[in-house]
């Protein structure tokens, strides 16, 4: 699908500021949309929406359809009468530089709660029908995705596996006496998500009226402890006790001289492909119904994924394994048409993942952080960029420009300036000028590249879960410039839907 020259910012609405802990659906998120409008933008890509799992990551979610409460707008709920705004104080104490999960996570849940049972107590008809109107369209996850949370909370720590046998294997008579005993923890799953998807799609308006789209991201990979795998597990290659067999990873690259072991199951491909791909033409339209765009993360895992067997504790050991290619592809574009996805290709990437992404005309990705490794063949560099690529000044995934340049020795800075034609005392706004002029039809920064930051403000470190994904930003540290700047990069170099003169 062919992508209109422009250019957008990075950001997971969780960075936002605001008074809860954490950034959400709320105030802030309106008035970043307003800022992406000012400085010429038109696209703002986010992180995955789902529910946080292992490390706060939300590349681990508990459902690869659910979207996370922690980013319901509370003050909204109490404008419904659902909850008391004496339950929302003006400043709850939380740090608006980083967020503590550990405190935020029961903040919320508690006022979610009771969100909840207000909703259950006060709900007008019309609201109620909006709710029982969202189940319905939901159900083909909901009704699980709500148990299965539910179950979560009441066994805490223990793995699905190590639920009573009947829960663990799905008995008809033991899922029929759950849902009847835990019915209103159910509903309050139910409800939540309502309320992240009714808000979530006021945003996407509010954004699409301002010429903004959206760019989701997905993972390929599901995690272990997720209702997908619960609920359908003769997709994943699990053994009889619900365990894997081998898990997904990558090997040894630039992030890890072990690679990384993700430890998520790995799909039963064959099983798929008996079905038709339902489960991913399910899961693609869910996403395309929030989101403009849609980055699959690690698409070269639908050529060949890293099959590691799970006693091994790093991802050395592994081996390269067919996927589905194309027959996936041909599915998803029969059943959706044209795909809006951008394939995240970086890595080890071989001439029959090339080939599979532009077969269904997706764009790929550059990295100029990853450009000035080796000569001037370097793929990452824009004089061998096309027209098909997203190209960004760094990924959720990498140091802020401003980190990595401080990362460098003398020569490798040296060599830097001397294809920018730049002085580094503003070297991230020099990797966003090289971004924006590329030939690439798209062209992403990073909001700690715009603001330049340092390596204190990445976002998340691979491979270590410490303090990763916490990062929040602060109205003060914007004036003026920064949106100035980047429209004027977007008039210069036709990111701002001029058209082209023949």
């Amino acid at each position: 699908m062919k992508f209109p020259r422009a250019s957008g910012i990075l950001l997971h609405p969780t960075s936002l500021p605001g008074p809860h802990g954490s950034g959400d659906l709320g105030a802030s998120c309106y008035h970043f949309i307003d800022w992406l409008a000012t400085a010429g933008q038109k696209l703002w890509q986010v992180l995955p929406l789902g529910n946080i799992g292992a490390g706060y990551s939300p590349y681990m979610s508990p459902s690869a359809f659910a979207g996370n409460p922690l980013l319901i707008d509370l003050h909204e709920l109490a404008e419904h009468g659902w909850l008391s705004r004496d339950e929302l104080p003006a400043d709850a104490g939380f740090d608006s530089k980083t967020i503590h999960f550990e405190k935020v996570l029961p903040w919320r849940e508690q006022r979610l709660a009771a969100a909840a049972a207000g909703f259950f107590a006060k709900a007008r008809a019309r609201e109620r029908g909006e709710f029982q109107h969202f189940c319905e369209q939901q159900v083909h996850w909901l009704e699980d995705y709500a148990l299965y949370m539910a179950l979560q909370t009441a066994y805490g720590a223990r793995s699905w596996q190590q639920w009573p046998d009947g829960l663990a294997q799905r008995t008809p008579q033991a899922l029929t006496d759950a849902r009847r005993h835990f019915k209103s923890a159910i509903d309050a799953q139910k409800f939540w998500q309502w309320n992240f998807y009714r808000q979530w799609q006021s945003i996407r308006r509010y954004a699409n009226e301002k010429g903004i789209q959206v760019i989701g991201d997905a993972p390929i990979f599901v995690a272990l402890q997720s209702a997908d795998v619960w609920a359908q597990r003769h997709l994943f290659e699990l053994d009889a006790a619900g365990k894997p067999e081998a898990v997904a990873g990558v090997p040894p690259d630039y992030f890890s001289a072990t690679g990384q072991r993700w430890g998520n199951p790995l799909y039963r491909w064959s099983t798929h492909a008996q079905e038709g791909y339902q489960w991913w033409i399910e899961r693609v339209r869910s996403s395309l119904q929030l989101f403009d765009m849609l980055r699959i993360d690690h698409f070269r895992g639908f050529a060949a994924h890293w099959r590691i067997p799970v006693h091994e504790a790093t991802a050395l050991k592994g081996e390269w394994v067919l996927g589905p290619g194309a027959a996936l592809f041909d599915a998803l574009a029969s059943a959706l048409g044209p795909l809006p996805i951008i394939a995240e290709d970086l890595g080890i990437i071989t001439p029959d993942v090339v080939s599979l992404r532009r077969r269904f005309d997706l764009p790929g990705m550059a990295v100029l952080q990853f450009a000035f490794g080796g000569d001037s063949g370097n793929l990452y560099l824009p004089h061998n960029h096309h027209s098909d690529l997203v190209v960004y000044t760094g990924t959720h995934d990498n140091n802020t420009s401003v980190g990595w340049w401080q990362s460098l020795d003398p020569a490798e800075q040296s060599r830097v300036c001397d294809y920018l034609g730049a002085k580094p005392q503003e070297i991230h706004w020099s990797l966003i000028r090289l971004a924006c002029a590329s030939v690439a039809d798209t062209a992403i920064y990073p909001l700690q590249d715009v603001l330049g930051l340092d390596a204190s403000h990445r976002m998340n470190v691979p491979g270590h879960g410490d303090h990763c994904w916490r990062w929040r930003f602060t109205w003060e540290q914007f004036g003026p410039e920064p949106a100035e700047r980047l429209a004027a990069l977007c008039r210069l170099y036709r990111r701002d839907g001029t058209p082209l003169n023949y």
